[in-house]
């Protein structure tokens, strides 16, 4: 993979450090496997889902965290007292710990695990200070100090 050489934006950007960090994050390497395989859809402007194909996992079997941004969802499946002997095993029932980096202002709204499929919906939900305001020319600002 190319590397890409960020210093012309640390020149010309203030403030945008955390922007070429994410970059560079999302370039790494990072060994993550393709299982489960998964979906992300947009429903609406701001409204996403992820779909997570984890079947023969149970709703205790699976854990969602969200830790700084971070998606997290784990799979586990406890360990089986009897050996079961299969003439073919097509069905893959290994853990897994599949990570997302979510933007800023997502949120996780709800799960749920029915037919097999996982459903995490988000949300980005943008505070109104970060919204963008029109200014009427002429107005003056006003100060809470009044």
């Amino acid at each position: 993979m190319r590397n890409i050489d960020l210093s012309p934006l640390y020149r010309s950007f203030i403030g945008f450090d955390h922007l070429a960090s994410m970059i560079d994050t999302a370039s790494r390497n990072e060994k993550q496997s393709s299982y489960p395989p998964y979906n992300i859809e947009l429903l609406a402007e701001d409204k996403y889902r992820i779909t997570m194909a984890v079947a023969g996992f149970s709703k205790e079997e699976v854990d969602i965290q969200v830790e700084e941004n971070t998606l997290v969802v784990i799979g586990t499946k406890p360990g089986k007292d009897e050996e079961r002997k299969f003439l073919h095993k097509g069905i893959s029932e290994r853990n897994f710990e599949r990570k997302f980096q979510l933007g800023d202002h997502v949120k996780v709204l709800s799960a749920d695990l029915e037919n097999g499929l996982l459903h995490v919906d988000l949300e980005r939900v943008v505070p109104e200070s970060k919204k963008p305001r029109k200014i009427e020319i002429g107005s003056k600002l006003i100060e809470n100090n009044e």
